[in-house]
């Protein structure tokens, strides 16, 4: 499982996932036939900053968003427009048939969704999480 802040659409429970599978690596990493944790970030840096930035993730989102566990959505803030274009129109507060004379503000109608969003960081990029 790879989560990356270059996603446009991340589940919560990708990034529990990852940072499960991380520990685990890390827990039960051996050097000379024992349990060795402190040398596994030495033996793979990428993967232990990986872990370090995910968890950093995890901890701030934990704070905004109540159903972290169960399935909260970060959208990057670069996709944030047409996130919210895609979400109006599958839940119908868009009409299917509506005109093509009839124009919509996207960025205005993104601004005052976000309203009910706060953003996180992860890793240097901006994602809006749903407050709770």
């Amino acid at each position: 499982m790879s989560v990356s802040n270059t996603d446009d659409v991340i589940d919560s429970r990708d990034v529990i996932e990852r940072i499960e599978e991380l520990q685990g690596e890390r827990d039960s990493f051996e050097v000379d036939g024992e349990e060795n944790p402190g040398a596994w970030a030495v033996q793979n840096p990428d993967d232990a900053e990986e872990l370090r930035v995910l968890e950093a993730l995890a901890e701030e989102c934990e704070d905004y968003a109540s159903d972290w566990r169960h399935g909260e959505t970060l959208i990057r803030e670069s996709y944030w427009q047409d996130y919210v274009q895609e979400l109006l129109e599958d839940v119908g507060d868009i009409p299917r048939d509506m005109p093509h004379y009839l124009v919509i503000d996207w960025e205005a109608t993104a601004r005052n969704i976000a309203y009910d969003y706060t953003i996180v960081d992860f890793g240097g990029i901006d994602y809006y999480i749903r407050n709770c």
